[in-house]
Order: structure tokens, then C-alpha cells, then sequence
């Protein structure tokens, strides 16, 4: 690859990851309150079933959570969306389970949504032990039932001092 050329592209992805919209400062973005990220992912989410080790939700894609063209639920959205469904079947199972912290999220993408798709998500407990649990989560088309995403939620549920 010639210089002139890997430059251009380093400059390209330095445009990207720096841009800022217009009419955003980014002091208007440090600014924001602490905790805005889960209601940003969550509003609008509707619980369907809940079950022993089984959570059933459901939402219509907004549009806050499409990709930068506009076109299709972000990525980064559906592995949030992953993340906070995910261990919401551990205290179904054990209600002395707290929320933990994640260890690990892996999500497969398989098709995409759009704005005012009906997406459900789905999460089933695999195992729940004393100090790690993990879920399988699905993410789905409400009304074709294809499958959008796949994902894997491991979390270790701080264990609390006998002290």
C-alpha cells in the first residue's frame, strides 16, 4: 500500500470516531446526567412472559437506536439490548441473585431490523451458580419470527461477605 494512500485512510477513520453532530457541542454531552444509558436502550420495551429462567420482551424499533445510515437497528444497540435482557432470568430462578457484572457478551448478527420493526427479545438462564451465571438470548422479528441476533450473557454474581 503507498503512504499517501494509508494516510488517507487513517484520516478517514480518525473522521469518523471524532465526528460530532452539528448541532451537538460536545459539552452538551459531557453534560448529560449519569444513568441515561439504560433508559436510552430500554424505553419502550414491554414485558410479554416471565417464567422460571425464561424472560420474553418485546419492542418496536425506534428510531434513537438505528445505525449512522439511518437504515437498521445498530449493532451496538442489539448487544446492549443483549446485555440488560440478558440476566434478567437469573432471579427467576433465585431471587437472592443479584444483578452482577458482566464477564462476557458475545452476540452473532444474523439479519437486521428497522425503525418500527416489532423485534422480541428472549432470554433463557443456562446456568445459574452460586457466583456465575450465563444466558442464551434471542433476538427475533415479532411478526416473521426470522432470528436477528444471538447472543451469550456470562455474569458473575458478586458473591455477598458472610462477615
Amino acid at each position: 500500500m503507498k503512504k499517501s494512500k494509508q494516510l488517507m485512510d487513517f484520516e478517514s477513520v480518525r473522521k469518523y470516531l471524532e465526528k460530532t453532530r452539528s448541532d451537538v457541542s460536545s459539552n452538551d454531552i459531557v453534560s448529560m446526567p449519569s444513568g441515561l444509558f439504560e433508559p436510552l436502550i430500554m424505553s419502550g420495551l414491554k414485558l410479554d412472559l416471565i417464567e422460571p429462567g425464561r424472560v420474553i420482551c418485546s419492542m418496536k424499533v425506534p428510531p434513537r437506536l438505528l445505525n449512522g445510515d439511518n437504515k437498521w437497528l445498530h449493532g451496538g444497540a442489539i448487544a446492549a439490548l443483549v446485555d440488560v435482557v440478558g440476566g434478567t432470568a437469573f432471579p427467576t430462578i433465585n431471587n437472592d441473585i443479584n444483578t452482577g457484572v458482566s464477564m462476557e457478551i458475545n452476540v452473532t448478527y444474523l439479519d437486521a431490523a428497522c425503525v418500527g420493526d416489532e423485534i422480541e427479545i428472549e432470554t433463557k438462564a443456562l446456568r445459574v451458580g452460586k457466583a456465575v451465571a450465563v444466558a442464551s438470548v434471542k433476538i427475533r422479528n415479532k411478526k416473521s419470527r426470522k432470528v436477528i441476533a444471538q447472543g451469550r450473557h456470562t455474569k458473575y454474581l458478586v458473591v455477598s461477605s458472610k462477615l
